[in-house]
């Protein structure tokens, strides 16, 4: 950094402003928000406390996965993902792992850890699911893995739910080599048991630090000692297994003797929990990543106005429109930016804005009327939250010239789908969708996603949603989130219309129909919850509004900490672009 400030392109230091200051407080929409967001803290709450408490755990001399984390991860920095992820509905509420993106010794890392507090951290159904969006968002993001391995290996009961399949808890040591091949390094500190597929996941990583009482094996005393040949047990068996699992609960097989001093699989043992997190501190210090201020345009800043803000100008109700200018105002660095192509496409909002100092493009549906007689193709006003011809188009344009500046992208969704009927089509927005999703999967870049309020039909997906499983690096959620193909009313009316039809012709009673019609309505309703929303996958975690810009710094952090292509300020296309 220079005396006078960044040396950097003019373009960057200083955007137009946005945003003014609120002028009343909406209380009725403020206490709607936050009681959503308190049915989601309680669930959260939940997930943490199942399974041993933490005094349990400290009186036998072992820290919960939570206090490892707490130690282990720089403090104000965790963005915690998928915590009510549980998307085959175990009886454990949750898949046995805990996960996020935090910094740990001053660099972002991807971390994910067992909890030990349900059966010594097995594998449970639906796990798998968990481990693959934390292996893609690596990636993606290109920085460093971070295991907290204690794991007893297969829930044994439900073992057909978890390994024999293509993306099964299998797949996890698969993707650790993909991910080793890419050059990213994988850490892992281990403690506990860890037998079988617990072994393998100690092993497939890249470096290996463990606590003294750890080992790593393929099978564990009690698999060892269930070796039976005869094929069924009696009480020769039930004997021999008695002897075998007593000597290897004494001396478990694949100890710090074995493996630190034997076959050097260990790297580096502690005597302490401290000291296995500390040694991983250590490790991510001599990590790759580049001064930060090397990718800085200007200096980081707050925005002008309050995140909380958001809780008067996010509407509860769904039906209310709002400026969503002023939503962005209260995320972007100064409450600046560079708006692309302001007069065209009015329905979509593209622009360049700063996080924590760092270039980003956002992307964001408006909300309310559009301009009177758009779109021109059709005699149906435009309306924020559709997609049309000329926003489609922009978009792609949009994608693909961030893409060629390596900007990464952060979509802001309040959708309620893509223009239908015939002049739609003429306008040939079937394709432009399609086209929208071959630009964004041709540009490599990482994405993240809010869905703010409604993330419905192919729009959901079209504007960088989970779906596009080489970009979106997680998606968000929040206590106004509803996702769902359509909205219930318009799912009833369209799976019941012709059945009226028939009835009323027939001279029947429509009641039974119409009952019909409004079960499906809060059937919709139910599943669209953001609670539902994250237990099922459909976001990554749901966040209070207060939270959003800290998971915004987070994503672009991660981004530039060391990318694998950069594109120098002065050689961008799209500031050039908005100020032509």
């Amino acid at each position: 950094m220079l005396e006078y400030g960044f040396e950097m392109h003019p373009y960057f230091k200083e955007m137009p402003k946005i945003g003014n200051e609120l002028k009343k407080e909406l209380k009725k929409n403020m206490d709607e928000i936050k009681a959503g967001e308190e049915i989601l803290a309680q669930e959260v709450e939940r997930v943490k406390n199942y399974g041993k408490s933490t005094e349990v755990m400290n009186k036998k001399g072992e820290w919960t996965t939570w206090q490892r984390l707490d130690y282990l991860i720089d403090p104000d920095t965790w963005c915690p993902l998928h915590t009510l992820y549980d998307p085959l509905d175990t009886e454990e509420g949750n898949t046995g792992v805990v996960d996020g993106l935090g910094k740990i010794a001053g660099k972002w890392c991807a971390v994910i850890a067992f909890n030990n507090r349900i059966m010594a951290g097995a594998w449970l159904p639906g796990q798998s699911e968990n481990i693959i969006r934390l292996l893609d968002m690596t990636k993606m993001l290109h920085i460093p893995l971070v295991w907290i391995v204690n794991c007893s290996g297969v829930k044994l009961s439900e073992q057909e739910k978890l390994t024999m399949n293509r993306r099964g808890n299998g797949y996890t040591f698969y993707g650790h080599s993909e991910i080793m091949q890419l050059g990213i390094p994988i850490i892992c500190g281990i403690y506990g048991t860890n037998p079988a597929g617990g072994g393998y996941q100690g092993i497939s990583c890249s470096s290996l630090i463990a606590h003294k009482d750890s080992n790593i094996a393929v099978g564990g005393g009690g698999i060892v000692g269930g070796m039976n040949p005869k094929g069924y047990f009696d009480e020769e068996a039930a004997e021999q297994l008695i002897e075998a699992t007593r000597k290897y609960k004494e001396i478990p097989p694949g100890r710090v003797e074995i493996h630190y001093n034997g076959t050097g699989f260990m790297r580096e043992v502690c005597a302490t929990e401290e000291g296995v997190l500390d040694t991983i501190k250590k490790y991510i210090q001599g990590m790759p990543s580049y001064f930060p201020d090397f990718f800085r345009v200007a200096e980081p800043a707050e925005p002008k106005f309050p995140s909380t803000d958001l809780y008067s100008l996010v509407p509860f109700n769904q039906k209310r429109p709002y400026d969503m200018l002023e939503v962005m105002a209260r995320l972007f660095d100064n409450s600046e930016h560079l708006e692309f192509q302001p007069d065209y496409g009015p329905e979509i909002f593209c622009t360049l804005a700063k996080v924590d100092g760092y270039l980003c493009g956002f992307v964001a549906n408006r909300s309310g009327v559009l301009r009177q007689g758009y779109p021109e193709y059709s005699d149906t006003q435009g309306v924020g939250g559709k997609l049309y011809r000329e926003g489609l188009i922009k978009l792609n344009d949009f994608v693909t010239v961030c893409g060629r500046d390596e900007i990464p992208m952060i979509w802001v969704q309040d959708t309620t789908g893509i223009q239908v009927g015939d002049p739609a089509e003429k306008a040939e927005l079937l394709g432009l969708g399609m086209s929208l999703m071959y630009s964004i999967e041709k540009t490599n870049l990482a994405m993240m996603t809010i869905v703010l309020r409604k993330g419905s039909g192919a729009t959901h997906y079209i504007l960088g949603g989970p779906p596009a499983k080489s970009n979106n690096a997680f998606t968000l959620g929040t206590a106004t989130t509803e996702i769902y193909v359509m909205h219930g009313e318009t799912a009833a009316a369209a799976s019941y219309s012709r059945r009226l039809v028939k009835e009323k012709d027939a001279g029947r009673p429509l009641e039974p129909v119409i009952d019909k019609m409004n079960d499906m309505m809060q059937d919709y309703y139910n599943k669209s919850r953001p609670a539902y929303c994250a237990k099922t996958g459909m976001v990554d975690e749901c966040v209070n509004l207060t939270d959003l810009r800290k998971y915004c710094k987070a994503f672009v952090g991660a981004v530039y900490q060391n990318p694998v292509a950069t594109c120098p300020p002065h050689l961008m296309l799209t500031p050039r672009r908005i100020k032509k």
